[in-house]
């Protein structure tokens, strides 16, 4: 069975830009053991706006969508300062940043998946396509910030989320189910991983634990 050729809306993408900067600010805003000056801040928001969507149109081979529109970059640099004018106004919003950044990860992986998919892409290609997309704008941002890569944190599930949403996505679109449905679902299960990963410590074995099994098991 085939997936009926989908053109991702306008605002969707706009929206997991938007979604994307504001918690890119709020991030690099409270990290006081950095000294990043407003540009700064702005300038990280706006990296990991773009960042998933940039890699999901190379993998793709395509004109980034930032390149092709007009809305792409008032929108990340808005929303940018917008967090970065939260970060000033209120003290604890690390809760918040934990949220927004989880529903990050779902958007982009679920219209990554399914822009891959209405280009023609396979659906394991398509769903390693929505993976990168997710997790790229997190990645770019702790590059920028010469921060440890969130991705590589034990408990941190990025990848795990990012990948259970889109396979979902690639599983309801084969059965039948309508693309923005089945988007749908790709953030909430995405969003719901990543969220359980922080509140309850779900995580995938460390290497040194699983080392230190086998010593155990040849011992």
């Amino acid at each position: 069975m085939t997936v009926v050729p989908f053109e991702i809306p306008l605002w969707a993408d706009l929206a997991a830009v938007g979604i994307g900067a504001l918690q890119g600010a709020m991030f690099a805003g409270r990290l006081k053991e950095r000294r990043i000056d407003l540009l700064g801040v702005a300038l990280i928001g706006i990296i990991v706006g773009l960042g998933g969507g940039l890699l999901r149109d190379i993998l793709l081979n395509e004109l980034p969508a930032a390149m092709q529109s007009n809305w792409y970059l008032p929108v990340a640099t808005a929303a940018a300062l917008l967090g970065m004018a939260l970060q000033q106004v209120f003290t604890r919003l690390n809760p918040l940043i934990i949220a927004l950044d989880a529903v990050t990860i779902g958007l982009f992986g679920a219209i990554g998946t399914s822009k891959a998919l209405s280009f023609g892409v396979p659906e394991i290609p398509a769903v390693f396509v929505g993976v990168v997309a997710a997790v790229g704008g997190s990645i770019l941002r702790d590059v920028s910030l010469n921060l440890p890569i969130a991705l590589m944190h034990v408990g941190s599930l990025y990848a795990v989320a990012a990948a259970a949403g889109t396979v979902l996505l690639v599983m309801l679109a084969l059965a039948g189910v309508s693309i923005p449905i089945a988007a749908t679902v790709c953030v909430v299960v995405t969003t719901a991983i990543r969220l359980g990963s922080v509140r309850f410590g779900w995580s995938l074995p460390e290497q040194r634990a699983i080392g230190s099994w086998k010593v155990w098991r040849r011992a």
